[in-house]
């Protein structure tokens, strides 16, 4: 069966801006962290905030919200054993339990295709409540 149209990937775009400001995060370590929204009425992902490089992991958990979902990318920084400084970017797919369950839906389905336009990230999570992204849960997935 072929599909055809937006509706194949859920008809959601990507901002050039929310590529270019990835590629920044990856390439440049300008940002600790950015937060993208999808916009409805654009019907594209766009850059909700970012956080400098300066900024912890508690200042990047505070700025997803309680209650809505949304897409992330945090580069975590981190030592190895053998004392080497490592870097590895993870995709976060925020989708809280109490969210709507239309966003829930739209998020879903939106994700594999931003996620796509995202090279170079390194493990996925997907979280509906704060344990679930844990920095702890970085750490053990990172090592």
């Amino acid at each position: 069966m072929a599909f055809r149209g937006t509706n194949a990937s859920s008809g959601m775009g990507v901002a050039e801006h929310s590529k270019s400001t990835y590629q920044e995060l990856q390439r440049k370590k300008v940002y600790r962290y950015v937060i993208f929204k999808i916009d409805e009425k654009k019907k594209e992902v766009i850059v909700e905030k970012t956080g400098g490089p300066a900024e912890s992991y508690d200042d990047f958990t505070a700025s997803l919200p309680e209650n809505d979902c949304r897409y992330a990318v945090y580069d975590y920084d981190f030592v190895t054993s053998e004392n080497c400084q490592k870097s590895k970017i993870f995709f976060i797919a925020w989708s809280p339990s109490v969210s709507r369950i239309r966003a829930k839906m739209l998020y879903a389905t939106s994700k594999d295709r931003f996620r796509r336009e995202l090279e170079g990230i390194h493990y996925e999570i997907q979280a509906t409540d704060p344990t679930e992204m844990d920095l702890e849960v970085l750490r053990e997935r990172a090592h």
